[in-house]
């Protein structure tokens, strides 16, 4: 299992600090969660405080826009190179063309989808992208519940993604722990999103472990 923190979880008055212990863990990515207080009733950070993060990273970056006009933010974020850039799909008008231009940079595509929305819209985009985020909470803040009906929807996303795309990675995000890890893996995620359980863990190396598995 691949494993992303997400720094919106983390101490932003110590960031730095964060950003180094979390590095030093077994952790494959870091996941940085840009909101705009548009798409969702929040707001986070923004591409100045993620260049500064990106400098001392040790770390590929995973960045997810829940921002509206996401064509605007893949301009701004696009130049950090992350390894993944990805954009919600209900959201995007032109996703084909956003897509591109983020394949275009050498960026590794994302696509996002939160918990209601079908998989179906999913078809016809997907031989194109190498990760789908699936949102197993509500976008916009930390430390929520896992939302059950999920486990179904990953399930199916995985037939999907095997018929399409077998390549593309799938990721989830929202409420995962020790405690849910293995039905996640069996249910066919290749890649955990943990925020609140990582970095309110008295040692991030183990709770990163914890999912490893």
């Amino acid at each position: 299992m691949l494993v992303a923190p997400s720094l919106l979880s983390a101490d932003f008055l110590n960031l730095g600090k964060e950003v180094e212990a979390i590095c030093a863990t077994t952790c494959d990515y870091l996941h940085i969660d840009v909101m705009d207080g548009h798409f969702v009733p929040n707001l986070t950070i923004g591409p100045l405080v993620v260049e500064k993060i990106a400098k001392i990273a040790t770390k590929p970056l995973d960045i997810h826009l829940m921002t509206r006009n996401s064509e605007f933010f893949v301009k701004l974020f696009a130049p950090l190179k992350p390894a993944f850039l990805s954009v919600h799909i209900e959201e995007v008008c032109h996703l084909d063309r956003l897509i591109e231009e983020i394949k275009s940079q050498g960026i590794k595509a994302g696509v996002v989808l939160n918990p209601h929305t079908s998989l179906e819209n999913l078809r016809y985009i997907l031989p194109k992208i190498d990760l789908v985020l699936l949102m197993s909470v509500n976008p916009g803040f930390g430390g929520q519940k896992f939302i059950p009906y999920t486990l179904q929807k990953l399930r199916d996303l995985r037939i999907l993604r095997d018929e399409l795309n077998p390549q593309c990675l799938i990721e989830i995000d929202g409420g995962i722990s020790a405690q849910n890890i293995v039905l996640v893996k069996e249910n066919g995620a290749d890649m955990v999103v943990a925020g609140s359980y990582i970095f309110g863990a008295k040692d991030y190396y183990e709770a990163v472990e914890s999912l490893r598995i």
